[in-house]
């Protein structure tokens, strides 16, 4: 499963994708021989769970659980492998070998993995994500491709993507070369552009139309008048880090007290992005899981 975020988000408030997205064959043959060599090591019996980070080209071994994880019953219903039943009879004296399964190459769709957040329950507290995890949940959304699968696994947690709309951007000195694609794909897709100085100046270089919008302690009207008349439909806000100041902080608190979708890294605006295009070109509606598994099977290595 490839994480939407960054290492540095715990890995329970993470978004993820399985199949992965993004992860060239020759990473994945490594981390395959990687996972092989450490749970031979480890001489564990049963259910690994490793994690790594791929920075520069080069594989990191972020740690090594020799136990189940809560993302287990997705990866079984995404691959249709009962992943905790053979390790359980593995772990009873059977041999890998007895089940063949094991070493399918193939899935019916894409599942995503999204985390549930207790917010909406603590408006004053700051959803910034870290190390340390703070989802309560998570739920996941399954589709023909990543797109809708995305948008499924949001709409579950209760912050519908817009299909139509204003989209605030507002992004930390290190994000704002990189906003510029995002920004063009959301004027693609009809949505009015906001900016603030800093981002809008980035935004024309680029020749994307954006207008201007004001911080908080710029005057009025600002951001927060913008949210609280309900000029918004969306947010994508990366701040500079847990010492962001009280403008970032109030705008993503008051974006959760009225239920706004918000997004605080561009991995994730990227996928958004993604969810909202495959919204927009499709009509998404409900499938059976056994209406997909009758499908043809999309190639992919588990």
């Amino acid at each position: 499963m490839e994480h939407i975020e960054w290492a540095g988000v715990h890995s329970g408030d993470s978004a993820c994708s399985i199949p992965s997205r993004t992860i060239s064959k020759k990473h994945l043959d490594e981390i395959r021989d990687y996972t092989s060599r450490i749970a031979k090591a480890l001489k564990v019996v049963g259910l690994i769970n490793v994690q790594y980070a791929i920075c520069g080209g080069t594989v990191y071994i972020l740690e090594a659980n020799p136990r189940a994880s809560r993302t287990v019953p997705i990866v079984s219903k995404v691959t249709s492998v009962a992943i905790a039943r053979i390790a359980t009879a593995i772990m009873l004296g059977k041999k890998i070998k007895d089940f063949p399964q094991l070493k399918k190459s193939g899935a019916p769709f894409v599942g995503v993995k999204e985390a549930v957040f207790p917010f909406n329950m603590f408006p004053e507290v700051d959803p910034l994500l870290g190390p340390e995890m703070r989802a309560t949940g998570e739920v996941m959304g399954v589709g023909d491709n990543f797109g809708v699968a995305f948008y499924k696994a949001q709409e579950a947690t209760g912050s519908k993507l817009p299909l139509e709309g204003n989209v605030l951007l507002t992004v930390s000195e290190k994000d704002k070369e990189r906003v510029a694609p995002i920004a063009r794909k959301l004027v693609a897709l009809g949505f009015k552009v906001l900016a603030t100085e800093g981002t809008g100046r980035v935004l024309t270089s680029h020749k994307i139309p954006n207008t201007f919008i004001k911080k908080i302690h710029e005057g009025q009207p600002n951001i927060a008048d913008a949210i609280k008349n309900g000029e918004l439909q969306l947010i994508i806000n990366t701040p500079e880090g847990r010492g962001s100041q009280a403008d970032d902080s109030y705008i993503r608190m008051m974006a959760i007290q009225r239920k706004l979708p918000y997004v605080t890294s561009l991995a994730a605006a990227e996928a958004t992005v993604e969810g909202i295009a495959a919204a927009k070109q499709d009509t998404i509606l409900p499938k059976a899981l056994q209406d997909y598994y009758s499908g043809k099977k999309q190639p992919f290595a588990v």
